[in-house]
């Protein structure tokens, strides 16, 4: 048992197995961490002589401190007599698509990883309230969710949103976009069913827009001049960790959020590893190689900053990375290149090597080998070049003992 507090939370290890930790000065308020890394907030307490736990919220969403006053308050229903357990869906049957959003991501989402949760919450906010948080649960059609993703597809949610003092989101629309959305919309509709709030799903019947996901990679060519950009910073006045960040995300193939969360605890220098305890994925390890090895043996560490690329300030890490991004490509000339396109980049030249599906799957951290079917084209190629180069040798034998029969005769 322990103090629930920011460290404590941050500090919980991750194990094989589902665990609790229980805190020491509010008896029933819990933390449940999950092999996966995702942690989560819980209170139980008895009622009628039965033991019963309910979900508060996933940590990220929730602070201790949020989470606790909300223990809090269950606590005193308890006390009361009620039973919070069986009485969190009894919600209103008049309530609206903003407010079942907000209990959502309050209580129907404990399951999911705090990244998911975030995204979310980005999509709910900038999606579905505007286009259908007025309207009340109960009367939401099949028409109207149907009008929503068309409106998603036009792009009528699309702009710039803050996201703090000097984060933006570029909200854009499309059907990858509105895809994506429905599928939350109808997450969140099915929690409304669980909550007895109406007995169908009008999502279920409408058709997803069908969308080709977009794949670029980086040429040899295009490589060379991400290179030369690379190596004069400074002419592009930018943030001094953008170089490295950028060079780690194409050498290792991690995602963004991998990198620019990057905590020295994280780096096995003596093994060659990066040991990340939560990802996309859950819990991975990715092997460095010499050219990633050495640029982070080149970091500074900065006193009282846990992160290996940390902020300008404070002890969080580097977020202005799409402003330095744009200058980079700019300079090397390739302006529809987006910086998950470098995770893109390395598979391909993993596939051009002649690895198989299952090692560059392994290499980017997909859960499914069906995410890394997108490659599968581009190893079949390496496979012919490799049959082609085999095919040449075994022609070249023949072709010896040929001229070595010939000599014989003569």
């Amino acid at each position: 048992m322990a103090k629930l507090s920011k460290r404590t939370v941050d500090a919980a290890e991750i194990r094989n197995k589902e665990y609790i930790i229980w805190d020491d000065g509010f008896p029933g308020f819990g933390l449940r961490i999950f092999p996966s890394g995702k942690k989560s907030y819980l209170f139980q307490y008895r009622h009628h002589g039965r033991t019963r736990r309910i979900a508060i919220g996933s940590y990220g969403a929730w602070t201790p401190d949020k989470a606790l006053k909300r223990a809090v308050k269950l606590r005193d229903d308890v006390n009361d007599g009620r039973d919070p357990s069986s009485e969190r869906h009894a919600i209103s049957k008049d309530i609206s698509v903003s407010a079942l959003c907000d209990i959502y991501l309050g209580t129907g989402c404990a399951h999911k990883k705090r990244s998911t949760v975030e995204t979310d919450r980005g999509r709910i906010s900038r999606h579905i309230k505007p286009l259908l948080g007025h309207l009340l649960v109960r009367a939401v059609s099949s028409a109207d969710v149907e009008a929503f993703v068309k409106a998603i597809v036009a792009g009528k949610t699309a702009g710039d949103h803050k996201t703090g003092k000097r984060g933006l989101a570029r909200v854009r629309g499309g059907r990858g976009t509105a895809t994506r959305t429905v599928g939350l919309l109808g997450g969140i509709f099915t929690f409304a069913q669980k909550s007895k709030l109406r007995s169908d799903n009008p999502v279920r019947n409408v058709t997803t827009p069908k969308y080709r996901k977009r794949e670029r990679f980086l040429t040899i060519e295009e490589l060379g001049r991400l290179g030369k950009a690379l190596s004069h910073p400074a002419s592009m006045a930018m943030n001094a960790n953008v170089v490295p960040v950028i060079k780690l995300l194409i050498l290792t193939g991690c995602r963004k959020s991998e990198i620019m969360k990057l905590q020295w605890s994280e780096v096995d220098f003596e093994n060659g590893y990066l040991d990340l305890a939560d990802t996309k994925t859950g819990a991975r390890k990715i092997p460095l190689n010499d050219q990633a090895l050495s640029i982070l043996r080149s970091r500074p560490i900065v006193a009282g900053n846990p992160y290996v690329f940390p902020a300008a300030s404070g002890s969080g890490h580097f977020t202005a990375l799409q402003d330095g991004w744009q200058r980079v490509r700019a300079a090397a000339d390739f302006p529809d290149v987006r910086i998950h396109d470098l995770r893109h980049s390395f598979a391909t030249i993993l596939a051009k090597d002649g690895n198989s599906l299952l090692m560059i799957g392994k290499l980017l951290g997909h859960r499914d080998l069906r995410t890394t079917l997108v490659y599968a084209h581009l190893v079949d190629e390496s496979q012919r070049d490799a049959s082609q180069r085999a095919g040449r040798t075994i022609a070249a034998s023949w072709i010896g003992e040929s001229d070595q029969g010939n000599d014989q005769k003569s």
